[in-house]
């Protein structure tokens, strides 16, 4: 019996669906609710209906969401021959640095000024966002926009050779260290403690570079949701998706908690009084 029943395909109906131009590249963007600004940023492969169910408990919190389309077909679960279509597509798109580490994803300078346009038309103390997967560490490389106060990386994923690197540049990685210590900030970050794909090395290098600023969360595996679709199921060997595919949408659930940790910490960091 499944522990998550999702539909096949999601038309997010109920998101305004705008088409935003920054930094010379338009990309769509699906926005829903009201309050302070989050971006959420989809996993591989794409916008799912599992994504969009984070989206809309982030809005439903009190925010209002920004859930751009970075890759894959939006609103689509897919099979596992299109997933691994789009990763692969992903990995040499010149937008993402799948490979190689000390170097941020181009496709952050769009993220950043997506960030800088969400707190002016929100208001409030400053944004958050959450990466998954894929786009796992882009909340870190945003907070060199002063607007980004909240950045949450859920099994940051890049890049892909190397499990101990990170996916950041050494400059952009001082500036968000002398921010967190001089605006007395925090990363939350989350992993299952089996992932091959999101390491213990490298939260432990997360660790090194930003200190007790970094709050990494490690849950057991055994609590992770078995059923998945089938791009999971064939690609990704192991509990990985915390707050979408291997959440168990049950209180008590060390998924389920995870997703309340992230909104409590949006609230604290993004409240008109934060």
């Amino acid at each position: 019996m499944s522990q998550n029943p999702m539909p096949e395909f999601e038309p997010l109906a109920d998101f305004d669906q705008r088409r935003i131009e920054l930094e010379g590249v338009q990309k769509t963007v699906y926005v829903q609710g009201h309050g302070p600004g989050i971006i959420v940023m989809p996993e591989m492969p794409g916008v799912s209906p599992h994504v969009v169910r984070f989206a809309r408990w982030v809005a439903e919190a009190g925010f209002r969401v920004y859930l751009p389309s970075l890759f894959g077909h939006d609103g689509a679960v897919g099979t596992a021959e299109e997933g691994a279509a789009v990763f692969q597509r992903a990995c040499i798109s010149a937008e993402f640095n799948a490979l190689r580490r000390g170097a941020s994803s181009p496709v952050t300078r769009w993220l950043r000024a997506l960030a800088r346009q969400a707190h002016d038309e929100c208001g409030g103390p400053g944004v958050g966002a959450i990466g998954m997967c894929f786009t796992g560490n882009f909340a870190l490389s945003m907070m060199v926009e002063p607007a980004v106060l909240a950045p949450v990386l859920s099994q940051p994923t890049l890049p892909l050779r190397d499990p101990a690197g990170l996916e950041i540049s050494e400059d952009e990685l001082q500036f968000v260290r002398r921010r967190l210590e001089n605006e007395d900030l925090r990363v939350l970050a989350y992993r299952f403690e089996g992932d091959p794909l999101c390491t213990a090395q490298r939260f432990q290098a997360y660790q090194e570079a930003l200190g007790p600023r970094f709050e990494g969360r490690v849950l057991p595996d055994e609590r992770a949701n078995p059923d998945v679709p089938p791009f999971f199921s064939r690609h990704v060997p192991a509990p990985h998706s915390v707050v979408t595919v291997h959440l168990i949408d049950r209180d008590g659930e060390p998924t389920r908690s995870a997703v309340n940790e992230i909104l409590t910490f949006f609230r604290q960091n993004l409240s008109p009084t934060a």
